[in-house]
């Protein structure tokens, strides 16, 4: 099968990028699109060219870092799926397939497909932990927590952090990212007595990094992860709680 592709081709934070136009005649639908770029770098290479820089790690749809947009799709045409785990069977032969950056202002670009995500550990650094004894761990059942609770709190822990909802909301918005934090948290008890304290640094620091919720849901077609719909209303819940709580309340 044979592919164009266009991938954006930066050398720097502070270079002007553009769109390099590539062919690939060796590609096959079964191949994942981090694969098309491998055989795409190691044409570049048999030529003295420069590889296009992306990343990638575990290549099983579990960390997110190879996180792309593809066709102005963050990941790629396929729903709720990494770019890892993306195929070519969408494409046809002869198809042209764009291929760059995840867009968002908070994400800046450090050369060619790879980006700065670190915004989004800088909301789980303002609030996202829980206070612990420190000693001997305690017993497994000493905790109560219900079973609807613990896999309501799985569903938002799944949260990968990719950054695919940010570049998928026309404003950049992390209310998905944020809210999945938020609501993990407050589910189990470890997490609550640091709640409306939480919420307070968290929204603030999400809301100065990143844009306002464009209330579209395009966030959730893209997260790999499923993250449900309604972690964006957990924002503003989680919010509200702590107001009317106060400030000088840690709950």
């Amino acid at each position: 099968m044979r592919l164009i592709l266009e991938v954006w081709r930066q050398a720097g934070p502070d270079a002007k990028g553009f769109f390099e136009t590539h062919e690939v005649v060796d590609a096959y639908p079964s191949m994942t699109i981090l694969e098309l770029l491998d055989r795409l770098n190691a044409q570049l290479v048999e030529n003295d060219q420069e590889p296009v820089a992306f990343e990638s790690d575990c290549r099983e749809g579990i960390c997110g870092t190879c996180g792309i947009d593809v066709n102005g799709t963050p990941h790629g045409p396929l729903n709720n799926e990494t770019t890892c785990e993306q195929t070519l069977r969408p494409f046809n032969d002869g198809d042209r397939i764009r291929i760059e950056p995840f867009r968002s202002a908070a994400f800046p670009v450090i050369r060619d497909l790879i980006v700065d995500r670190t915004a989004l550990d800088r909301v789980i650094q303002a609030g996202g932990t829980i206070a612990v004894d420190a000693g001997t761990a305690p017993d497994a059942d000493s905790v109560q927590v219900t079973h609807m609770d613990a896999e309501k709190a799985l569903d938002y822990a799944a949260c990968i952090g990719c950054g695919a909802c940010v570049s998928a909301c026309p404003n950049g918005a992390a209310y998905l990212f944020t809210g999945a934090k938020l609501q993990h948290l407050a589910l189990i008890p470890s997490g609550k007595m640091e709640r409306s304290k939480r919420a307070r640094a968290m929204v603030n620091q999400m809301e100065h990094e990143f844009g306002p919720c464009s209330q579209i849901g395009e966030c959730a077609l893209a997260c790999p992860a499923e993250v449900p719909l309604a972690a964006i209303a957990v924002v503003n819940r989680e919010r509200l709680r702590a107001m009317f709580r106060g400030t000088t309340k840690t709950n």
